[in-house]
């Protein structure tokens, strides 16, 4: 599938509904037998290896984005960090050229496998799948990685843009494809960029982050007639709550929302998709060939 924003050039004609993945010891050591007569000595345990010192033009390991944002650096040590975001973009760039419109699904990294939100978060991967979409999440544990796995159990796509911690947070298993980012604000850019909706389960600030980012950006028109799908109706209530108050006070308006469904019905939450992002992009299958002599590589199931 090759993607086509609205008003872009050649937006392609509708799909047939897709029906499978696209284009997805000892404490005193061994005895040395070698050691000549006489009372037996023994070898002791390696030293353990040494771990160089971070460079002094780094900051430490999940710590970029408060280094990037701890006020003026010197000129040279500015240019580095700026340096080091086009990396992040340029990464990011090659890595995704070639997964397709994808679906972006928000979720907590909280709830594990034996959390009732997992096995919904599982289903909805799969499904979108189905729909013929790559599932992208920001590619850690808990529903992040329940969507990753429903794409893969459904023959889908199914990649992660993960974000590097202090206390590391390691890309799910369940991906075909994946980048770590050092920064928040170019893992967000990323998961909007290949994206034609955003499915939004339940979770804690960062999710809510990423959902008023989506909301925003189809508030202010930097992006238009994206359907944002929020599953779970309880649990958004106080969300809900919150936004129809906004706009008795006029600090939003109706028609900003008019895309944005809450629904417990994972079959509503699919036919919204269909219309709004499979309709109303015009998305069809077109193959895209990766070019070996750019170091470009398709996915490949």
């Amino acid at each position: 599938m090759s993607p086509s924003r609205p008003g872009g050039p050649g937006s392609p004609s509708p799909p047939e509904k897709p029906a499978g993945a696209l284009a997805p010891a000892d404490p005193k050591g061994p005895v040395d037998e070698h050691a000549p007569a006489g009372p037996a000595r023994t070898v002791g345990p390696p030293e353990p290896a040494t771990t160089p010192a971070p460079r002094r033009d780094a900051p430490p390991a999940g710590a970029d984005d408060r280094y990037f944002l701890d006020g003026p650096h010197s000129r040279l040590r500015e240019v580095l960090l700026l340096g080091r975001v086009v990396r992040d973009f340029v990464k990011g760039f090659r890595l995704l050229h070639f997964v397709g419109p994808c679906v972006t699904i928000f979720g907590s990294a909280r709830f594990g496998e034996s959390h009732p939100y997992y096995a919904l978060a599982r289903e909805v991967g799969e499904r979108v799948a189905h729909l013929g979409f790559t599932v992208m999440t920001g590619g850690g544990p808990g529903l992040m990685e329940a969507a990753n796995r429903g794409a893969r159990e459904g023959g889908g796509h199914s990649v992660g843009c993960n974000i590097e911690l202090p206390l590391e947070q390691a890309p799910n298993v369940y991906l075909d494809r994946y980048i770590t980012c050092h920064y928040f604000f170019v893992r967000k850019v990323l998961l909007f960029k290949y994206s034609y909706a955003f499915v939004v389960l339940p979770g804690g600030l960062g999710t809510l982050d990423e959902l008023t980012e989506a909301l925003t950006l189809i508030q202010t028109g930097k992006i238009k007639e994206f359907p944002v799908v929020l599953i779970g109706t309880t649990y958004w209530q106080p969300f809900l709550t919150l936004l129809r108050e906004m706009i008795t006070q006029g600090a939003v308006g109706p028609s900003d929302l008019d895309l944005l469904i809450v629904t417990d019905d994972l079959d509503e939450a699919m036919r919204h998709l269909e219309t709004h992002a499979i309709g109303g992009f015009g998305l069809k299958r077109v193959k895209r060939r990766a070019q070996w002599w750019l170091g470009e590589a398709e996915i490949e199931k």
